[in-house]
């Protein structure tokens, strides 16, 4: 905690003796050199605008003299210029030229243009439509920005059905999982915060069309918490502060076996120095998905021959989301921001599993299971900033409570399997975290930014287990199940600091943060686990900008991997006639340094290019594994564990192009390598009565490497029309236990506008060809091959109407990352 301490005295004393850097003195020899500077921002959004061109021109021929390009703020400073009369011009593609007359001269060297709004081109963006045409893609100084456009929003009606589209992402089908970058450690957050509401059920319920962009933080800086290895991911969602009444209306319809219906409404009233907003959003549906699991030597089986699993798994979910809040701005330096989220979730599923033995028909059996699910999320978050004098100097302090519960009653009942009998299991989860955070900006010079920040996180988990069931003892005979109560807490104390220096050309930022952890958690009452540990997590970024059209980046950071509830959990999460998972409660943290390279190309009207280059060191990395129940041999086991020291890196190409004024595309193209190491177990097959004995431990050293490759294709055929085809390919994909196979779909959808562009009607139909299938192969811990199905091939419509208008003056708030992550990229 002196860290803490030393830092927090760090922070008052430069928050109370920071000041404006004075004024160079005029008389100076520095003074005869012209210099203008000003901020960039767009008229509507009211937004910083990076990397537009600032060109100085002639006003006698229009002649460029010197430029540059606006930084990731929108500032800009142009320096050396000659005395005389000049022109000033910035542009942007998508943004009218401004064009404004200036004169260098004895008494009037340094030049300040105030803030300079850009307008939407009217020739290329559609009336008073805030969604942008097409999809593009930005790559900053920590980040890539995805900014959906109406080609990713008739994809789909949520943000589940369109993350697949995006670069370096893809969404587990059959979970609800998502990965960056080829790994499933990475954190999922919207408008810089993360939800209670488990990811998978969370990006269900957020309308496509509320998306205004999606960040890939894929190594991010040390005022980010450094939880995920992949990194994060950030929703942002289109801002609400318009002056008068305004909202925005979304509805759609998705059907191939059942329905599935999602709608929302956004609304928000401006006036004086009040903002009152709320939205409501819901997706109700049903769902329906289907595999088998063949296994190639069934030990069960007399000659060892087949056995097939059939699954089929039917779901019908309602979910709600709320959402209220106000921003107060007392002044023009003072503004206090609360809003509350309140999220119900209601699940019914059945499960219906069918063991089919060739050889050996007196082993088949069936079960069934049914599942009543039921989930609640309530957060609060309050926010007060304060600005100071100097721009960009300013304090924020933020707290936020959320409490999240969760009740589950299954019932399993069996045919055919004379040694189980049927039983019942019942589930309450109650989960609460507090975050406070006070963060600190001060913009030391007009180069130089000093940032700091003082956090404190306090999570716990309480899981009630019971059941009518039974199970084994130590000497293999069933006895009741006990019942169990987890308690799994985690409080986090943290500070950071960031330094960063802008030049003519080059830029840099260096920080690190420092975290104090302490974990415990208890069954039935006792301890069963706990780890204190303090560590630093450094990061570095720096930039180069040769020219206005090409910008090079590299990048350092250092992350960890906290288990998860779902990762140590020693409770039955669930489980199958051949299959149960459980978490492992002595899982160590994952540690990953992380570094990052990349390259953008930028063409004046064809679009841009971006390469990008990345190299982790993973230590103790966490892995799903697979055990031989050594309860029943015939059985498995499904939980976590630490393997070995690994590596990865992979490679990235993303690109938007104009090839013509109807035809836009983004291409995307990723690989990825890793190399696991770690140990499995496995049974040797062709053993009629295997016992312990016969199981056997490999050390192995899987070398996974993966190939994506996307396609979004936009077709204006008027301005009111437009099409879109989307292509995807996902690799085969290889782990310690399993290889899963190569995956591939096809999209295509239209889109009309009406109402001078306030509303718009789409229609798409996903995987035409029906080929999105999940599959696998594997022969540890059994030689077994298989392959799920789910509602790919889907038809979907979607009304979307906005209605209001007004000059947004949304209230900033800041992006961060303020949770901890659970097994598979989920919250804890």
């Amino acid at each position: 905690m002196r860290a803490l301490i030393m830092l927090c005295v760090i922070l008052y004393s430069t928050i109370s003796t920071a000041q404006p850097s004075s004024p160079s003195d005029p008389s100076t020899p520095e003074a005869k050199i012209g210099t203008v500077t000003g901020k960039v921002i767009d008229q509507k959004l009211q937004e910083p605008v990076p990397y537009a061109t600032v060109a100085i021109k002639s006003a006698t021929d229009s002649t460029t003299l010197t430029g540059g390009i606006t930084s990731e703020d929108g500032t800009f400073e142009i320096n050396k210029i000659e005395e005389g009369d000049l022109i000033l011009e910035v542009q942007f593609i998508g943004y009218e030229t401004y064009s404004q007359p200036i004169k260098i001269e004895r008494g009037n060297r340094k030049i300040d243009m105030g803030v300079i709004t850009l307008k939407e081109n009217v020739t290329e963006l559609e009336g008073v439509d805030v969604v942008a045409e097409r999809s593009t893609v930005e790559q900053k100084i920590d980040r890539k920005v995805i900014n959906v456009g109406k080609d990713l929003t008739t994809q789909g009606a949520t943000a589940a059905d369109i993350m697949n589209n995006i670069p370096s992402v893809n969404v587990d089908q059959q979970s609800g999982d998502i990965s960056l970058r080829g790994n499933s450690n990475v954190r999922v957050m919207v408008d810089g915060k993360l939800s209670n509401v488990p990811v998978s059920q969370l990006l269900q319920q957020i309308p496509s069309t509320s998306i205004k962009k999606i960040e890939l933080i894929t190594n991010p800086s040390a005022k980010y918490n450094p939880e995920g290895m992949s990194g994060l991911i950030n929703i942002v969602l289109h801002k609400n502060a318009n002056i008068g009444f305004n909202g925005s209306v979304n509805m759609g319809l998705g059907y191939e076996i059942e329905a599935k219906f999602n709608g929302s409404i956004d609304m928000n009233y401006r006036s004086g120095k009040f903002n009152f907003y709320g939205n409501y959003g819901n997706n109700i549906g049903k769902y329906v998905n289907s595999g088998v699991i063949e296994r190639l030597d069934n030990p069960a089986s007399p000659v060892n021959e087949q056995q097939f699993q059939n699954f089929l798994f039917l779901n019908n979910n309602k979910s709600y989301l709320y959402k209220l809040g106000f921003d107060f701005y007392l002044n023009e330096k003072n503004t206090i921001s609360f809003f509350t989220n309140q999220n119900f979730f209601d699940g019914l599923g059945t499960g219906d599993t069918d063991i089919t033995n060739i050889g050996a028909p007196e082993l088949n059996g069936n079960q069934m299971a049914t599942f009543d699910d039921y989930n609640q999320t309530e957060q609060y978050n309050f926010v007060y900033n304060l600005d100071f004098e100097k721009e960009g100097h300013n304090l924020g302090l933020e707290a936020d409570y959320s409490l999240f519960s969760n009740s589950q009653d299954a019932d399993f009942a069996f045919t055919g399997f004379s040694q189980i009998p049927d039983y019942m299991d019942f589930v309450d989860t109650e989960r609460d975290q507090t975050i406070i955070n006070l963060d600190y900006v001060n913009p030391l010079s007009e180069k130089s930014k000093l940032e700091m920040g003082l956090e404190a996180r306090l999570f716990e988990t309480d899981v009630d287990y019971s059941s009518t069931g039974l199970t084994f003892d130590a000497g293999g005979n069933l006895v009741p199940t006990p019942q169990t109560n987890f308690i799994y807490g985690m409080d986090i104390y943290s500070a950071y600091a960031t330094f960063g220096q802008n030049f003519e050309k080059w830029s840099y930022q260096i920080g690190a943060r420092v975290e104090d952890v302490s974990v415990l958690a208890e069954t039935n009452g006792a301890a069963s686990f706990t780890d204190d540990y303090f560590q630093v997590y450094p990061s570095a970024f720096v930039r180069y900008a040769a020219s206005e059209k090409n910008q090079y980046q590299v990048s350092f950071s250092r992350r960890v991997d906290r288990p998860g509830l779902q990762q140590v959990n020693p409770i039955r999460e669930w489980s199958t006639p051949q299959i149960s998972s459980f978490g492992n409660q002595n899982l160590l943290p994952q540690f990953t340094n992380s570094f990052e390279a990349n390259y953008t190309h930028r063409w004046e009207k064809l679009g841009s290019i971006s390469f990008g280059a990345f190299y982790r060191e993973i230590i103790d990395e966490i892995n799903r594994a697979v055990f031989v129940d050594r309860t029943d041999l015939t059985k498995q086991i499904l939980t976590w564990d630490n393997f070995n020291d690994t590596q990865a890196f992979g490679i990235e190409m993303n690109s938007n192009l104009n090839l013509a004024k109807w035809w836009s595309v983004n291409l995307s193209a990723e690989y990825f390598a890793q190399t696991q190491r770690g140990l499995t177990e496995r049974l040797d097959p062709g053993i009629e009565n295997p016992t312990e004995v016969d199981i056997t431990t490999d050390a192995i050293s899987v070398d996974n490497n993966i190939l994506n490759l996307r396609m979004n294709n936009s077709f204006k055929a008027t301005k009111k029309l437009s099409f879109n085809l989307f292509g995807l390919y996902r690799g085969r994909n290889e782990t310690l236990q399993i290889e899963q196979r190569p995956l591939y779909f096809v999209n295509v959808g239209a889109r009309h506008t009406f109402a001078e562009g306030k509303g718009s009607v789409s229609l798409n139909f996903n995987d035409i060809f029906n080929t999105a299938q999940w599959g696998f192969d594997t022969d540890r811990p059994y030689l077994q091959r298989g392959h799920f199905n789910w509602e790919s091939r889907t038809i979907f419509i979607g009304l979307s109407y906005q209605f209001g208008s007004g000059k947004n003056r949304a209230l900033q708030r800041k992006q961060r990352d303020d949770r901890t992550k659970s097994g598979g990229g989920g919250i804890l």
